[in-house]
């Protein structure tokens, strides 16, 4: 464990010094931008050790894994976001530990995310998933709303009971006109946030970037980067 714990400090140490010197880079403060940790595949101990680090953010994007493992650290002072594609019979148990859902894609989601929410007794942050590989009125390869989608949805959501607007996600595209264009992608995305600000000057949060890409969203503007393999080492194979 202890070998484990100095390996994840190592990891977390270069993930902050590529954070910071992609801030310096951008003119931006290094307080400008949350470090979420994705520790899906991972089991709770490391939870546990990333908190004994300082980490305050972590993710996950399977409910029959997060679940189990967000109630045993319910204890550590974190903020749990649930950011994969999430079903709305999975829903119930989400709001139960998730204090943001990175992944609202759809109006059906967004009242299942509700009702949920308000049986639990619970705020729940969310955030819009953008898929720049959409067309109109289409879905994503990984999921998200196109573009045109965001302002409906967005609206949707800040009217909903129980939850709240917080901003947008996107994930880097494979396909289309942002195929290995991340920090055109990323920068698209903080246009879309602008938009949305102007009807809702409260949802401020941008999450882009991951493990191969955080320096672009950096470079974009974004709020939040989503780490995973960088801190924690290549993930198992799920079975």
């Amino acid at each position: 464990m202890t070998d484990r714990k100095t390996q994840l400090a190592a990891n977390l140490a270069q993930v902050e010094n590529r954070i910071a010197a992609a801030c310096l880079a951008a003119g931006r403060k290094r307080e400008e931008v949350t470090l979420i940790v994705v520790t899906k595949t991972y089991p709770a101990s490391d939870v546990r050790l990333l908190a004994e680090l300082g980490v305050r953010h972590v993710a996950e994007n399977r409910d029959q894994d997060a679940a189990p493992k967000a109630a045993a650290c319910s204890d550590l002072p974190l903020t749990w976001h649930f950011v994969g594609q999430l079903q709305t019979n999975k829903v119930r148990s989400v709001v139960g530990y998730a204090d943001l859902v990175q992944s609202v894609d759809r109006s059906r989601l967004v009242t299942a995310l509700s009702k949920g929410a308000v049986q639990a007794g619970r705020e729940v942050g969310c955030l819009v998933q953008v898929a720049l590989d959409a067309e109109a009125g289409g879905r994503g390869e990984r999921g998200g709303v196109a573009p045109a989608g965001i302002e409906e949805l967005g609206d949707l959501i800040a009217n909903a009971p129980g939850l709240r607007l917080d901003g947008l996600m996107t994930v880097a595209p494979l396909i289309g006109e942002y195929a290995g264009r991340q920090h055109a992608a990323f920068e698209r995305l903080m246009v879309l946030s602008t938009d949305l600000r102007r009807a809702h000057p409260a949802a401020t949060m941008v999450s882009a970037g991951m493990s191969a890409d955080l320096e672009q969203a950096v470079a974009a503007g974004a709020t939040h980067v989503r780490v995973g393999s960088a801190v924690l080492g290549v993930r198992p194979r799920l079975g």
